[in-house]
C-alpha cells in the first residue's frame, strides 16, 4: 500500500468533461484528458483493503488494488500487465462500464469510491501510446478451427482467448461492422469507433479472421458451420427488443432505440441513408420510453441532432438519491443515476404508462399516457402498478424511441436451425461446461445470460473460450473468469 492516508488526503476527482455547449455540437468523446499526477493521486485513494470487495463487484475479477497501487507508484507498464491479465478490453470497460467495482469499493460505505473505471482507461491508453499493447500471435497452432458467431464483446473476448490457445478462429458477423453493440449500439460520444477498430486490427494481426455481412442461417448454411469447424461459439447477443403493444405502435415516427442508434453510427461512419429511411430528431419533440443507459444514449444523440425538446419517460418510480435501508453496501445501489447526456438537456419523468399513439396520414403526432403509482405487496412479491385516476395526459411528438430493453436472442433462423435448447427465459440453455444441447456448440454473453453489461460479456466470452479449449484439447491453460470458479 503506497500511501496509507491517500483516501483521507484526497477526494474523488474523475476526469473533467468537455463543456455541454461544446460537446452537443459534435460526436467526440466527452471526457478531457487526465493528467498523470491526477491519476496517480486517485490511485493513492485505494486502501488495499484486507477484503477487497471490488473483486466481488467486478465480474472479471480484476486485481484492482494492485493496479491502483502500481499507478500511484508510477509503474504504468506493470499496471497494464495486471489489468490485461483479467480484462481483454479495458479500453471498452474504461468507457462504457457502469463500474460495479466502484459500487463495491469499501470507501463507498461512507465516502466516494476510488475512480477505478477512469484509472482503467488511463492505464490502457498509456499502454497504446507507449507501444506496450501490440499484436501477439500464438507461438504454435493446434490445427483446430473454431467459429465465433457474433462480434460483440463476448464474441471478441472468446475469439482472443481461443486464438491465444493456438486455435484458428473465424469471427462471423451479420452486420457490416465488427464490434456488435460496441460498433453500432453505443454512441460515438461514449465510445469512438476508432477505439473499437484499433483493437479489431490488432486481433486480425494476431491471426483471427473476421467475416462481415454474413448472416448464418440465411446466406451461410448452418450445416456448413457445423461441418467446417471443430467447435462453434454462439455470441449473437440478446437482440429481440421488448416491444410496446399499444394502439398506434405502427405509426411512422415510432422506432426501436437500436434502429435509431445504429443508423446514426452508420451515418457517422460514412454510410448513405435515404431520406425515407433516415430517423432524424432535428426540430422535433422527441419522446424516449425507457430510463436506462440506452434511453440516455438516445437522449444524447437526439440533442446532437438538434431536437427541439426531449422527454425521457420511465414506467418505474423515480429511484431515491441515497441507498434505502433495504439496499445496503456492498449490493449494487438502487439509486438515481444520471449520465453525461442528462447534463446536456432533456426532461425526465417517472411512473408513466404509455397507453397509445395517435396521428394522421400514418404519421405519429401524439403520445397518450397516464401516471401510475407503485404499491408494495406482501413480502416476497413484486410491487403492483395502479393507474392514478384522472392523470391522463398527452405529448405532441413526431419521434418516439422505444428503449425498453431486450428479451432474448432471436430464436428463428440460426438458433432454430442449429436446434439448441432454450431456457425458461428464451436464452440458449447451457450445461456446466457452457455447451448447448448440440455437441460442440457453445454460447457466451447475452445470448446465454440475457441482456447484461459489457464487463459480463467479456467475462462470459473468456469462460466459454476456456470451456471450448478444454473440449477440443482435453486440457487448458486458459484461466477461469466467472465468479463461481476458482
Amino acid at each position: 500500500m503506497g500511501k496509507p492516508t491517500g483516501f483521507i488526503d484526497s477526494g474523488r476527482e474523475p476526469p473533467e468533461r468537455r463543456p455541454v455547449t461544446e460537446r452537443r455540437g459534435d460526436y467526440r468523446e466527452f471526457y478531457l484528458p487526465w493528467g498523470e499526477a491526477q491519476a496517480q493521486e486517485q490511485g493513492s485513494r485505494c486502501m488495499d483493503c484486507a477484503v477487497p470487495f471490488c473483486h466481488m463487484g467486478c465480474p472479471l475479477g480484476n486485481v484492482i488494488p494492485d493496479f491502483n497501487h502500481q499507478v500511484y507508484k508510477g509503474d504504468w507498464k506493470g499496471a497494464l500487465a495486471t489489468l490485461l491479465a483479467t480484462n481483454n478490453f479495458p479500453e471498452f470497460t474504461g468507457r462504457v462500464c457502469p463500474a460495479p467495482c466502484e459500487a463495491s469499493c469499501v470507501l463507498s460505505i461512507n465516502s466516494d469510491p476510488v475512480t477505478i473505471e477512469y484509472i482503467e482507461k488511463e492505464i490502457v491508453e498509456r499502454g497504446y501510446e507507449n507501444g506496450w499493447i501490440k499484436a501477439e500471435p500464438p507461438a504454435e497452432r493446434t490445427g483446430k478451427k473454431v467459429a465465433v458467431v457474433g462480434s460483440g464483446p463476448a464474441g471478441l473476448a472468446a475469439a482472443q482467448q481461443l486464438n491465444r490457445a493456438g486455435h484458428l478462429v473465424t469471427v462471423i458477423e451479420r452486420a457490416g461492422y465488427i464490434g456488435g453493440l460496441l460498433a453500432l449500439g453505443i454512441p460515438e460520444f461514449k465510445l469512438e469507433k476508432n477505439i473499437v477498430q484499433r483493437r479489431v486490427d490488432l486481433m486480425a494481426e494476431e491471426g483471427i479472421t473476421f467475416l462481415t455481412n454474413i448472416n448464418v442461417g440465411v446466406d451461410y448454411p448452418v450445416d456448413r458451420l457445423l461441418s467446417e469447424f471443430d467447435a462453434v461459439c454462439l455470441a449473437c447477443g440478446s437482440t429481440q427488443a421488448r416491444e410496446l403493444d399499444v394502439p398506434g405502435r405502427d405509426l411512422d415516427g415510432v422506432h426501436l432505440a437500436m434502429e435509431y442508434l445504429s443508423q446514426q453510427n452508420r451515418v457517422l461512419s460514412g454510410e448513405q441513408v435515404s431520406d425515407e429511411e433516415r430517423i432524424e430528431a432535428e426540430g422535433k419533440v422527441v419522446v424516449i420510453l425507457g430510463g436506462g443507459d440506452t434511453g440516455a444514449d438516445c437522449l444524447g444523440t437526439a440533442l446532437r441532432q438538434g431536437a427541439e425538446v426531449v422527454h425521457q419517460l420511465e414506467l418505474l418510480a423515480e429511484p431515491p438519491d441515497q441507498r434505502p435501508a433495504s439496499n445496503p453496501w456492498p449490493q449494487w445501489p438502487m439509486v438515481l443515476r444520471s449520465s453525461p447526456a442528462h447534463e446536456e438537456g432533456g426532461i425526465r419523468d417517472y411512473s408513466i404508462l404509455t397507453k397509445s399513439f395517435s396521428g394522421s396520414n400514418g404519421k405519429l403526432e401524439k403520445l397518450h399516457a397516464v401516471r401510475v403509482e407503485w404499491q408494495e405487496g406482501e413480502p416476497g412479491t413484486r410491487p403492483s402498478m395502479v393507474e392514478i385516476p384522472a392523470s391522463e395526459f398527452e405529448i405532441e411528438t413526431e419521434l418516439t424511441l422505444l428503449a425498453m430493453g431486450f428479451l432474448h436472442p432471436e430464436q428463428d433462423g440460426m438458433l432454430a436451425q442449429i436446434g439448441v435448447d432454450l431456457d425458461g427465459r428464451g436464452n440458449i440453455a447451457l450445461d456446466e461446461n457452457r455447451m448447448s444441447s448440440v455437441p460442440g456448440v457453445f454460447a457466451a454473453g447475452d445470448a446465454a445470460r440475457g441482456q447484461s453489461l459489457v464487463v459480463w460479456a467479456i467475462a462470459e466470452g473468456r469462460e466459454t473460450a476456456r470451456a471450448i479449449d478444454l473440449h477440443l484439447m482435453g486440457k487448458t491453460s486458459l484461466p477461469h473468469s466467472l465468479p463461481n470458479h476458482g
